[in-house]
């Protein structure tokens, strides 16, 4: 009797070392951390930071629809992109009742995080709802620490772009047009409207409205934020301040009323990549592309990155961001989520790799792949 007793103590005191190691990607599957738990971070991003990637997203918890967040974002770590560590909760809710802008039933959504070289602080980014006012808010927040898996400190939240102008705003744009507050949606005249200010002017004094978002660093260390506005009718990008908490107040717009959220970026051959979603609530759809020689565009759209069966729902999911690979030149690991909304904590995770075909981003289906696709042969980044 004996013996059987020992092996079932040696078993126990095993515990996460006991968990089986992952040596591919399997895109929809449960993704178990180093306790064999499915990993719970949903609108991630990804930090690669001292030979380590760190993985920040949304914490969901058993049994509660909806997107208020309970617990806050939490980080995980991987030195292979494969196995993922628990690293416990980054950035925690505030209690409810204390008043807190990001108190305990706010939405908290698609945290990023970046390091900044000058501060040597982690500066996290996130959409941010306000309590009891659904969707309303649309502001972008920010918190910082200094390590990578937190605990981070909130800062404060932001309507960017508050009493100034996009790049390139005509001088004639800045009154409104006599009876265009009137024009039906979705006609000529409506998108020339919109193109030309329309919203832009309904929330210059407080500030532009900002809900999906993501976070840029640039070659040259300078940090963009890019988020749906306009009520997710277009989609805005924003310089940020040197320690990357602010804005500088220079900001443009992209695809006016092309209905974008869920933005994705990354530089290719000194070209700038842009894979975003349409807007259809929880819903897949599929995904669109754009390029530009200039992250200030203009823009180009290149439509649905994706091809093959599943294409038109982006295999059923919706990007959340673009992950250079360390170490691999040219390498891009697309990143998104399939939403569960009747039990969000089961959402997976679609991570795919991003390949570029004359110059246009691709996205294939596998079911099972590995880090070695970036090793065969591809097209040059000047195609």
């Amino acid at each position: 009797m004996k013996k059987p007793f020992l092996f079932a103590v040696l078993l126990a005191l095993a515990g996460p070392a006991a968990a089986q190691k992952l040596t591919a990607f399997h895109p929809g599957a449960v993704w178990p951390d180093n306790h064999g738990t499915h990993l719970n971070a949903h609108g991630a991003g990804v930090l690669f930071d001292k030979g380590r990637y760190y993985l920040f997203g949304e914490h969901k918890i058993a049994g509660l629809t909806g997107n208020r967040a309970q617990v806050g974002v939490h980080c995980y770590s991987s030195r292979d992109l494969y196995n993922w560590r628990d690293e416990g909760i980054a950035l925690a809710v505030a209690p409810a009742g204390s008043g807190s802008e990001i108190e305990q039933g706010c939405v908290l959504e698609r945290p990023k995080v970046v390091f900044n070289k000058k501060t040597g602080q982690y500066v996290m980014w996130f959409h941010l709802e306000l309590k009891g006012r659904g969707y309303a808010a649309a502001r972008t927040a920010v918190a910082v620490s200094g390590k990578a898996t937190g605990p981070y400190r909130y800062v404060r939240s932001y309507r960017p772009g508050a009493g100034q102008w996009p790049l390139g705003f005509q001088e004639a744009w800045k009154q409104p047009l006599p009876g265009e507050k009137d024009l039906k949606w979705w006609t000529p005249d409506w998108y020339r409207a919109v193109a030309e200010g329309l919203f832009v002017r309904r929330d210059f004094a407080q500030g532009q409205m900002a809900r999906d978002m993501t976070i840029f660093v640039d070659d040259d260390g300078k940090a963009y934020h890019v988020s749906a506005s306009e009520d997710n009718l277009t989609l805005h990008l924003a310089e940020l301040t040197t320690d990357y908490q602010d804005f500088t107040g220079r900001w443009n717009t992209i695809a006016p009323a092309g209905h974008n959220e869920a933005p994705a970026l990354c530089k290719r051959g000194g070209k700038y990549y842009l894979l975003t979603s349409g807007c259809t609530g929880w819903a897949p759809n599929a995904a669109r592309s754009f390029v530009a020689s200039s992250i200030w565009g203009p823009w180009q759209a290149l439509g649905n990155p994706a091809v093959g069966p599943d294409a038109d729902s982006t295999f059923h999911s919706q990007s959340t961001a673009i992950l250079p690979v360390a170490g691999r030149p040219d390498a891009f690991l697309f990143m998104a989520d399939r939403w569960v909304p009747k039990n969000p904590i089961d959402g997976r995770y679609i991570w795919l790799p991003l390949t570029f075909e004359d110059g246009r981003p691709r996205l294939r289906w596998a079911d099972t792949w590995t880090l070695g696709v970036f090793d065969q042969p591809r097209p040059a980044a000047t195609q």
